[in-house]
């Protein structure tokens, strides 16, 4: 797909990874509709900013009567999540948005895309959908889900034309991930990848060396992945332990 001169809808826009991809729209030349809970906190110059909470149904179909002309659709917008034997109305909120929330953006823009010729989906999934960092086991669910969906949805839309990409990164270097001490990607860089493999056709965008080694893991004894990234954390824990102590010097 053509980035240039397409029109895009990029959920959760104010922020992080769909702040980033918003801006990569509008310098490769597409018109930008950018989207938050609270448009207000947009801050980028040349986008049509709209509110839409994709949990709201009413918002959501609002959103695609007023962004008719929409050939991309960006489903960005997510929120992390506890533990699944945690608190039940958290990992309910946690798969509200990132499942429910991304399914309803995609049934209501599906007959758009398909008006406007088939276009494109793309939607930030994350490594997440094929391993489960500590913690945030619902956020893994959600995401696994969305990586499935992605697959389904492809299917689903083959026969419009609409082409469906998922991105898969470790973590970025955003406010949801901010007191994480593990490698971090810029979502710059997230954006130019993802946006590179919307041009390209691509099914999937693995965005980093760590989301690879996770997809490549899939297909060996899940016993030796667990392994590996227990020592990675190990590693990266005794790393940082190292750089405080060497700055206190």
């Amino acid at each position: 797909m053509d980035i240039h001169g397409a029109t895009a809808l990029v959920t959760g826009a104010n922020r992080g990874i769909g702040r980033a991809l918003a801006a990569e729209l509008l310098r490769r030349g597409a018109k930008v509709y950018a989207t938050a809970r609270r448009p207000e906190a947009i801050d980028l110059d040349g986008v049509e900013t709209l509110a839409l909470d994709i949990t709201d149904p009413a918002a959501v179909a609002a959103a695609a009567r007023t962004a008719h002309d929409v050939d991309l659709l960006v489903n960005n917008a997510g929120i992390g999540g506890g533990l699944l034997l945690g608190d039940l109305a958290a990992v309910r909120a946690t798969l509200e948005v990132n499942l429910w929330g991304t399914l309803s953006m995609a049934r209501a823009f599906a007959p758009v895309l398909a008006a406007n010729g088939g276009g494109a989906m793309l939607n930030i999934a994350s490594s997440a959908s094929w391993f489960v960092f500590p913690g945030s086991s619902a956020y893994a669910v959600s995401k696994a889900a969305v990586w499935s969906m992605g697959n389904a949805l492809r299917q689903e839309l083959a026969a419009q034309g609409t082409a469906v990409t998922s991105v898969h990164l470790g973590a970025a270097d955003t406010d949801m991930t901010r007191g994480l001490d593990v490698p971090k990607v810029a979502p710059a860089d997230v954006a130019r990848r993802a946006l590179d493999g919307v041009r390209d056709g691509a099914y999937e965008v693995v965005v980093d060396e760590f989301a690879a080694m996770v997809k490549e893991s899939l297909s060996a004894d899940p016993r030796d992945f667990e392994r590996r990234f227990q020592q990675l954390l190990v590693d990266t824990a005794s790393a940082s332990a190292s750089a405080s102590a060497s700055a206190s010097d």
